[in-house]
Protein backbone atom coordinates (compact mmCIF):
# COMPACT_ATOMS: atom_id res chain seq x y z
CA UNK A 1 0.00 0.00 0.00
CA UNK A 2 1.17 3.46 -0.78
CA UNK A 3 -0.04 6.57 0.70
CA UNK A 4 0.26 10.10 -0.74
CA UNK A 5 0.73 12.67 2.04
CA UNK A 6 -0.06 16.24 0.95
CA UNK A 7 1.67 19.25 1.45
CA UNK A 8 0.18 20.11 4.58
CA UNK A 9 2.43 17.01 6.14
CA UNK A 10 5.54 16.83 6.77
CA UNK A 11 7.47 14.91 4.12
CA UNK A 12 9.95 13.92 7.39
CA UNK A 13 6.61 11.28 7.95
CA UNK A 14 7.58 9.26 4.72
CA UNK A 15 10.64 8.32 6.52
CA UNK A 16 9.60 8.17 9.32
CA UNK A 17 6.33 5.68 8.36
CA UNK A 18 9.10 3.58 6.57
CA UNK A 19 8.80 0.67 8.80
CA UNK A 20 4.82 0.39 8.43
CA UNK A 21 4.22 2.20 4.94
CA UNK A 22 7.36 1.47 2.89
CA UNK A 23 5.84 2.83 -0.04
CA UNK A 24 4.69 5.84 0.32
CA UNK A 25 6.12 9.74 -0.69
CA UNK A 26 4.98 13.19 -0.53
CA UNK A 27 3.97 15.61 -2.86
CA UNK A 28 6.85 17.65 -2.32
CA UNK A 29 9.21 14.23 -3.14
CA UNK A 30 7.10 14.20 -6.54
CA UNK A 31 7.54 17.31 -7.65
CA UNK A 32 4.02 18.60 -6.91
CA UNK A 33 4.88 21.04 -3.82
CA UNK A 34 2.80 23.27 -5.65
CA UNK A 35 0.46 21.71 -7.87
CA UNK A 36 -2.93 21.95 -7.70
CA UNK A 37 -5.32 19.32 -5.49
CA UNK A 38 -6.32 18.08 -9.04
CA UNK A 39 -2.75 17.26 -9.97
CA UNK A 40 -2.26 15.72 -6.94
CA UNK A 41 -5.28 13.67 -7.51
CA UNK A 42 -4.50 12.38 -11.25
CA UNK A 43 -0.80 11.60 -9.99
CA UNK A 44 -2.29 9.79 -6.92
CA UNK A 45 -4.92 7.72 -9.36
CA UNK A 46 -2.08 7.02 -11.88
CA UNK A 47 0.52 5.96 -9.38
CA UNK A 48 -2.07 3.90 -7.62
CA UNK A 49 -1.58 6.11 -4.02
CA UNK A 50 -4.41 6.43 -1.15
CA UNK A 51 -4.05 10.53 -0.57
CA UNK A 52 -3.44 11.33 3.03
CA UNK A 53 -4.30 15.19 3.53
CA UNK A 54 -5.71 17.33 6.36
CA UNK A 55 -7.63 19.34 4.36
CA UNK A 56 -10.92 18.84 2.94
CA UNK A 57 -10.67 19.50 -0.30
CA UNK A 58 -10.01 15.92 -1.58
CA UNK A 59 -13.06 14.90 0.51
CA UNK A 60 -14.54 17.07 -1.72
CA UNK A 61 -12.73 15.97 -4.82
CA UNK A 62 -13.69 12.15 -4.06
CA UNK A 63 -17.12 13.36 -3.67
CA UNK A 64 -17.26 14.66 -6.97
CA UNK A 65 -15.17 12.55 -8.98
CA UNK A 66 -15.65 9.31 -6.40
CA UNK A 67 -12.77 6.62 -6.03
CA UNK A 68 -9.77 5.79 -6.98
CA UNK A 69 -8.21 7.23 -5.89
CA UNK A 70 -9.19 6.82 -1.62
CA UNK A 71 -8.44 9.42 0.77
CA UNK A 72 -7.87 9.40 4.15
CA UNK A 73 -8.32 12.89 5.78
CA UNK A 74 -6.41 13.01 8.84
CA UNK A 75 -8.86 15.51 11.34
CA UNK A 76 -6.69 16.30 13.52
CA UNK A 77 -6.64 19.71 13.14
CA UNK A 78 -3.39 21.79 14.15
CA UNK A 79 -0.92 18.89 14.76
CA UNK A 80 2.84 18.26 15.18
CA UNK A 81 4.09 15.59 13.14
CA UNK A 82 4.77 13.20 15.76
CA UNK A 83 0.76 13.37 16.32
CA UNK A 84 0.30 12.51 12.84
CA UNK A 85 2.86 9.88 12.75
CA UNK A 86 1.26 8.09 16.40
CA UNK A 87 -2.43 8.38 14.48
CA UNK A 88 -1.25 6.55 11.23
CA UNK A 89 0.57 4.15 13.49
CA UNK A 90 -2.50 3.94 15.57
CA UNK A 91 -4.89 3.15 13.25
CA UNK A 92 -2.58 1.25 10.73
CA UNK A 93 -5.28 -1.85 10.91
CA UNK A 94 -7.97 0.28 9.95
CA UNK A 95 -5.78 1.59 6.96
CA UNK A 96 -4.84 -1.30 5.59
CA UNK A 97 -8.47 -2.82 5.68
CA UNK A 98 -9.53 0.95 3.98
CA UNK A 99 -7.14 0.03 1.37
CA UNK A 100 -8.87 -3.73 0.94
CA UNK A 101 -12.23 -2.72 1.45
CA UNK A 102 -13.41 -1.94 -2.85
CA UNK A 103 -16.17 -0.12 -1.14
CA UNK A 104 -14.70 2.47 0.53
CA UNK A 105 -13.43 5.83 -0.75
CA UNK A 106 -12.66 7.80 2.53
CA UNK A 107 -11.24 6.86 5.76
CA UNK A 108 -11.69 9.56 8.46
CA UNK A 109 -8.69 9.69 11.68
CA UNK A 110 -10.04 11.72 14.19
Amino acid sequence: MKLLLDHNLSPRLVEKLADVFPESSHVALLGLERALDTEVWNTALEQSYIIVSKDADFNELLTAKGFPPKVIWLRLGNCTTTEAEEALRKYRTEIISFDQDDTAGLLEIN
